[in-house]
């Protein structure tokens, strides 16, 4: 087994790492690391010619944006994924590519993806020429996976994100019967001080927060991931608004959040139990609450922003690099009665970033907006914490090599520190290789 990591070394972004065999040679993920700069996975264009697939672990950009330059390039396999995956990844690339516009993709790049997928169902096993390979949950977002590969004699497992904790939307990841010698896991929560407090005191917390500011009159903005976050935030406040714990306003949806309330609506079977039997045995459909309200347009929205009444935003992107929160804080930021509420992943150099940090103005399409309102941090985070991660190490069996990855390098180092002493630990750079 030989593997090549063409991006997520120490980095948070461009997921993609090369697997190869004595026969095969296949990607894991191919995404593209959004900041203030776009970067791309450092795989040469005539390397693609002789990858024969990818193993999409979940729609996030990070891990997917790169697959339509693949085919404007000239691959010609397959992308395995989840059926949830695959229905996200189309939504979630076709606005990216009109957002960002890439000059490495073009529209026949696009659609040779979109004909390219082969879905794939948890738990069953499926070959790529000499490489045995299974998806397991990874309770990270709706269809996200772990993926394991057996190559020669080696097993692998590569979490992709991953997540330990019950969620509204999803169970934990699958932690059963793990057995691999390799592992490549992902280090996002993986620092020393990354611990999440426990659900109960962090949403205590945050209703608190949300409550003064509806209380005196102001808005609440919910910059969010579209997938996953957004769902999981969504439900939070439902029904924390139907138990009363603060007042009864609209939520308003906004941006890629509605498309992707409808996929996570259609395959609701890969959601919690619970979940399921509360839509199809209690008829209450939590994607459909009365308390939801879908903003359809620029007009609408902009009725929203200029109403006196308080309400509830939740809208993309979770790091503000784009999306209608922009739109948003140009007209909203000013205003002091009015909160901004992080709850996913700041990355370097993204907008999303400087408030957590504390910045009072940001630079939206051209021109200074002063930041007034509140703006505070939440961790509701769809990764797997400093424990979950130890935990999920201690659950593989006849575990050797850990090579860790998707995490800012301090981070990386620290979790490193923690498994030197029982594993062989790589803290792999871009185009590092490895021969097991």
């Amino acid at each position: 087994m030989r593997i090549t990591f063409f991006g997520a070394a120490s980095e948070i972004g461009r997921s993609c790492i090369m697997v190869e065999s004595e026969n095969a040679k296949i990607l894991l993920d191919a995404g593209v690391k959004i900041g203030a700069q776009e970067e791309y996975p450092l795989i040469d264009d005539k390397e693609l010619k002789s990858i024969d697939a990818v193993i999409v672990s979940h729609a996030h950009l990070d891990h997917s944006a790169y697959l339509p330059h693949l085919y404007t390039a000239g691959f010609q396999g397959r992308i395995y994924a989840t059926k949830p995956t695959v229905e996200l990844i189309n939504i979630l690339v076709s606005d990216y590519l009109k957002i960002s516009n890439p000059s490495n993709v073009t529209r026949e790049g696009f659609a040779k993806m979109q004909k390219h997928f082969e879905m794939v169902e948890y738990y069953k096993e499926f070959k790529i020429k000499d490489i045995s390979l299974r998806l397991v949950p990874a309770g990270h977002i709706l269809g996200s996976a772990m993926i394991e590969a057996h190559v020669g004699k080696k097993r692998l497992i590569y979490t992709g994100d991953v997540n330990l904790r019950t969620t509204k939307l999803l169970d934990a990841a699958y932690t059963e019967y793990l057995n691999a010698e390799v592992l490549i896991t992902e280090s996002t929560y993986a620092g020393e001080k990354d611990i999440f407090a426990s659900e109960k005191t962090t949403l205590g917390a945050l209703t608190a927060s949300i409550k003064e500011t509806l209380t005196k009159g102001g808005k609440v903005l919910v910059p969010s991931f579209g997938v996953g976050r957004a769902q999981e935030i969504l439900f939070i406040l439902d029904d924390y608004m139907r138990s009363g714990a603060f007042p009864t306003v609209q939520i308003y949806t906004d941006g890629m959040v509605n498309k992707a309330m409808r996929i996570h609506r259609h395959n609701v079977i890969y959601c919690r139990d619970e979940l399921q039997k509360r839509i199809l045995l209690n008829d209450d459909d939590p994607f459909k609450s009365k308390n939801f309200v879908q903003v359809e347009g620029i007009q609408e929205r902009k009725k929203i922003m200029r109403s006196n009444e308080s309400s509830i935003i939740v809208t993309t992107s979770g790091m503000l690099t784009g999306g209608p929160i922009l739109k948003y804080l140009v007209q909203m930021g000013s205003d002091e009665k009015n909160k901004l509420i992080l709850v996913g992943y700041q990355a370097e150099g993204t907008r999303g970033r400087e408030l957590a940090d504390g910045a009072k103005e940001l630079e939206i399409d051209g021109r200074k907006v002063k930041i007034n309102l509140k703006v505070e941090q939440y961790r509701l985070s769809a990764h797997a914490d400093r424990a979950q991660l130890a935990t999920l190490v201690g659950k593989i069996k006849n575990l050797q090599d850990i090579f860790i990855v998707h995490g800012e390098p301090s981070k990386s180092k620290e979790f490193a520190d923690v498994l030197k002493n029982k594993y062989k630990v790589h803290l792999p750079k871009l185009m590092d290789s490895f021969t097991l």
